[in-house]
């Protein structure tokens, strides 16, 4: 009996490890990464003004969290924006993601929270960082899905209907 008593030890440690827990946990978060080359080119109709010389870049990283059928459950997103070719005089009031094609003005689907004001343009540069900013999950999956069909711009004071815009390309 003495050598039975191990062993009914060890299967009992075996068959708890073993046990089935059907409750789904959350997937880790993941962290795609999106970029956009900004130009006043690329705004619907183009930029033609003092404010045409401006380019930039902004890179948006979203970060993903997914149950264990794969599905988005909540998103934020990280933008990281750099301006340049300012003229004196410009302030940029607002920046934020549409859902839309390079032809058209299209609605605002994650708006950056960035207020007139927030950023300062010195020698004609502007960068601002916007961080955890909510997203919908529905918003990133369709992002995620199809990038070139959502741009970033960023709107001025003089082009209040966008001075820079430039579509989603992911990066990783």
């Amino acid at each position: 009996m003495k050598r039975l008593f191990p062993l009914a030890v060890v299967l009992a440690l075996v068959a708890a490890g073993c046990s089935n827990n059907n409750s789904p946990s959350p997937a880790t978060p993941t962290n795609p990464t999106f970029t956009a080359a900004l130009s006043p080119a690329n705004e619907v109709p183009p930029i033609t003004n003092a404010e045409s010389t401006v380019s930039g870049n902004a890179t948006i990283t979203l970060v993903v969290t997914r149950d264990a059928a794969n599905n988005i459950t909540a998103a934020t997103a990280t933008f990281v924006v750099n301006l340049t070719g300012f003229p004196a005089g410009s302030a940029v009031n607002i920046a934020h993601i549409h859902e839309g094609a390079t032809t058209c003005a299209c609605p605002v689907v994650v708006n950056t929270s960035l207020a007139a004001g927030e950023v300062t343009i010195v020698n004609g540069v502007a960068s601002f960082t916007k961080a955890n900013i909510t997203v919908d999950p529905a918003v990133a999956q369709r992002i995620l899905a199809n990038p070139a069909g959502f741009y970033f711009n960023v709107h001025t004071t003089l082009n209040a209907g966008g001075v820079a815009r430039g579509q989603l390309n992911r990066v990783s």
